[in-house]
């Protein structure tokens, strides 16, 4: 393994749990993982991968998430391929004859396609040595970012009984990580959980106080001048406003949403990966895909829906291990906006569900004690230390 690891992925060590649960999977058993962004969960089915002699399948969510991994893995020169609405059916059909060939050790699917009866048929005829579930969380209704089609992944376990599932995910409650381990069926799973705390992270909530909140912006962009960051707004809007007030005040700053075309998107997000463009200006659509190591600030100008959320989309910052802020503006008015759409939701129990979530965000927000204490007991972990030195509450008190 230890020669896998460096002949592929140039790494001369393992990060903290990640042998013993590539050993796990090594001995076929059912994993269950939570580790934080960027603390190389991927690399946890990706390994093994190369020992079995089948195929690893990963269940992925997003397409810019699959195209990401799929091409850090070739240019490593491991056999992988990802099936997905974005490809023609020409494309496919090559893919599934090299599937067919056993000359694909890894292959990306999203839940959509696997809810396909005939894309189903499909694998059953190929060799699967390892299912990996990644964005776990996305199959619980407790969770953050439920999505239905996760859902229809009970079948895998009835399908491909005797091969080995792992799931994955960042951020997972004590209540969420009892519903994937049921609606994935997981055998007896393996349980491994990495703490958290990301400690070269630092946590600072500000009111957002109209107009004065831009250059509140503008200053904490001047602290880490030619350096990455992500702006995090509510709406489509506010993403094209204030990226032209910043480009207008000498910033390189772009939008991102859901409402650009694809090509824009797409170059968009590889400016920002080549260092193009110094500052995304985006609604929650960006992000998943981003695999960049040196964000330095991760700026919330509208406070997210749920804990959940929040702490994914500041995983991004710090990925090489540096000092990163996080920085998240509140105020009454956003969580009326919040709320409205809260109230289109017609489950009851959603809605209850979803609106016990932005509770939890405002008490975060309004919280007195450490922040980082804060959200680590939110996800069952305790931090034991009075002063975290790394969150405006702590260091006033330093003060």
């Amino acid at each position: 393994m230890q020669e896998l690891l460096n002949t592929y992925f140039g790494h001369k060590k393992f990060r903290p749990f990640q042998e013993r649960i590539i050993t796990d999977v090594l001995e076929r058993k059912d994993s269950f993982v939570i580790m934080p962004a960027g603390g190389g969960k991927s690399l946890c089915y990706q390994l093994p991968a190369l020992k079995f002699e089948g195929l690893t399948l990963v269940v992925s969510p997003l397409i810019s998430l699959m195209k990401d991994q799929v091409d850090a893995l070739k240019s490593n020169g491991i056999a992988a391929e990802y099936i997905n609405s974005s490809l023609a059916s020409k494309e496919i059909f090559q893919i599934q004859k090299q599937l067919m060939e056993r000359k694909i050790k890894i292959l990306y699917v999203a839940p959509e396609r696997l809810a396909l009866e005939n894309f189903q048929g499909f694998l059953q005829g190929l060799k699967i040595d390892l299912i990996a579930i990644d964005e776990a969380h996305c199959i619980s209704e407790w969770g953050h970012d439920f999505r239905p089609d996760y859902r229809n992944l009970k079948f895998l376990k009835k399908r491909f009984p005797g091969v080995p599932m792992i799931a994955l995910t960042a951020t997972a409650t004590p209540i969420v990580r009892e519903d994937i381990v049921k609606q994935l069926s997981l055998d007896k799973p393996k349980i491994s959980i990495s703490s958290l705390d990301r400690k070269n992270l630092s946590f600072f909530v500000f009111q957002k106080k109209g107009y004065n909140t831009f250059y509140k912006i503008v200053q904490i962009l001047e602290k880490h001048k030619d350096e990455s960051a992500i702006i995090y707004c509510f709406s489509r809007k506010d993403t094209e406003h204030i990226a032209k007030n910043l480009r207008e005040n000498g910033f390189n700053a772009l939008p991102y949403h859901a409402g650009l075309d694809k090509e824009t998107r797409k170059r968009t997000q590889e400016m920002f990966i080549k260092d193009g463009a110094r500052i995304i200006v985006a609604t929650i659509a960006f992000g998943m895909g981003i695999d960049k190591p040196d964000v330095r600030l991760i700026i919330h100008y509208t406070f997210p829906k749920t804990l959940e959320e929040y702490y994914q989309q500041i995983g991004r910052a710090g990925r090489d291990g540096l000092a990163s802020e996080c920085v998240l503006f509140y105020s009454y008015g956003d969580k009326m906006k919040h709320e409205y759409f809260l109230g289109q939701i017609e489950n009851l129990e959603q809605r209850l569900n979803v609106q016990g979530k932005i509770n939890q965000v405002v008490e975060y927000c309004e919280t007195r004690t450490c922040r980082r204490k804060f959200l680590l007991g939110y996800f069952g972990e305790k931090f034991s230390k009075k002063n975290c030195g790394a969150c405006d509450i702590c260091l006033r008190s330093v003060s």
